[in-house]
């Protein structure tokens, strides 16, 4: 597998439930037209590490947590949020990714 390019996963990716398979789950850019939903799950990647997680809490409301985020060498996307005790990371691996679509294996 090539290297992923990190400049084009710094953005901010959705969640298109849609286009999911049994075996990856696909993310678009916000900007993208997506079909109406009762909430989608998202993460903002900016530059120098620095993520925002959002999504649906219990009431429906979005809720959203700050965190910092790297590409490993094997082209693992490892989103960590919190710190100390209450840390946690979720590793997720990155298929293929353009700037208009991130493919990632469940």
């Amino acid at each position: 597998m090539s290297k992923i390019d990190r400049s084009v996963l710094e953005q901010h990716w959705v969640h298109s439930h849609e286009e999911d398979s049994d075996k990856e789950m696909v993310f678009r850019p916000a900007s993208y037209k997506f079909p109406p939903s009762r909430g989608r799950s998202s993460f903002d990647l900016k530059p120098e590490g620095v993520l925002t997680e959002s999504g649906p809490g219990p009431t429906d409301r979005t809720e959203q947590k700050a965190g910092r985020w790297h590409l490993d060498a094997n082209n693992n996307l490892i989103l960590s949020s919190g710190s100390g005790r209450d840390e946690s990371s979720r590793v997720l691996k990155v298929h293929s990714a353009d700037r208009n679509r991130l493919v990632v294996k469940k």
